[in-house]
């Protein structure tokens, strides 16, 4: 998708920092969302993700730093009605039906959509008498869901969006999140399900440490950790140590005759196990997904900062 990127931000963090205690869950931020951008927030735990989406809602106020939505403060644009947020944090009133609580939303909303299209757009019409308080923990996501985008929100911010959700229901959530994005709405969403980060966001930020560690597509960040992956069989006994001794290798795990290497220069790598004499069978060389290459970046940052 083409992101006009002369406008002004959506989101604009500059150099915002947040500490509790001793503790700096956000270390100097700063980062740049556009109007039509969906962007996935990844990061290990306590990586500061939770404590950015709050400075972001204006839930917490920086140390030092700024944080502008669309140029304003995010009280601003939340109470002009730019701003939608499902966030794991808080529960939903107890003692009213969704259909009341939906409505409420939208009467409380600058720019409304009708109830029955919200609700109806989450999914949750068919459940739209019972309380709230008698959900299972995917309805209750659903219902999160709706009250989100209860208004036409010009930028959507998700904590986790699809925890408790089926297969079904999530794939359901994020083609409507497509098209909400198609609209050009700014879709910000941090998640564990990298497969979903893969699959939806045309941007990735990865923060470690309250610091940006890496910004670019779902590609650029399996490309800058530069690793491949090698599997393959062996028959007889395997010398693992042997193994290990190969150039460029950056991982390895032996499971029954199938051997899983990480490598920095497969070919090489490559070259060098038929070099000592071994003859893989089904021979596999293949980039690496976003999990892997996440795992691989962070894990490198974590050594070099420890």
């Amino acid at each position: 998708m083409a992101v006009m990127t002369t406008t002004t931000p959506v989101v604009a963090f500059d150099q915002v920092s947040k500490a509790f205690g001793d503790v700096r869950a956000v270390d100097g931020l700063s980062l740049a969302l556009h109007p039509g951008e969906t962007v996935a927030l990844l990061g290990p735990n306590g990586a500061g993700k939770s404590t950015a989406l709050d400075l972001l809602l204006g839930l917490k106020h920086a140390d030092s730093g700024t944080v502008r939505l669309f140029g304003t403060s995010p009280r601003e644009a939340i109470v002009a009605g730019r701003v939608g947020a499902m966030l794991q944090s808080g529960g939903l009133m107890d003692e009213v039906t969704v259909a009341e609580l939906v409505a409420l939303a939208c009467g409380l909303h600058p720019r409304p959509y009708r109830p029955a299209d919200v609700l109806a757009r989450a999914g949750v019409t068919q459940i739209a008498d019972r309380k709230v308080d008698r959900l299972s923990g995917g309805q209750a996501q659903r219902v999160r869901f709706a009250l989100a985008t209860a208004g036409d929100s010009d930028l959507i911010v998700l904590d986790e969006p699809t925890t408790g959700m089926d297969v079904t229901t999530r794939r359901a959530f994020w083609a409507t999140m497509r098209e909400q994005a198609g609209q050009g709405r700014t879709v910000l969403f941090a998640t564990h399900y990298l497969e979903e980060a893969d699959a939806i966001a045309d941007r990735v930020l990865v923060l470690h440490r309250g610091r940006l560690l890496a910004d670019g597509t779902a590609a650029e960040i399996k490309a800058r950790a530069g690793a491949r992956r090698i599997s393959f069989d062996l028959d007889g006994a395997i010398d693992e140590a042997a193994l290990r001794a190969l150039p460029f290798l950056t991982g390895l795990t032996v499971s029954g005759p199938t051997v899983r290497i990480q490598s920095a220069d497969a070919d090489a790598t490559v070259h060098a196990l038929y070099a000592l004499g071994l003859f893989p069978r089904n021979l596999e060389v293949s980039g690496l997904g976003l999990e892997q290459a996440f795992v691989t970046l962070t894990a490198d940052e974590e050594a070099r900062t420890s």
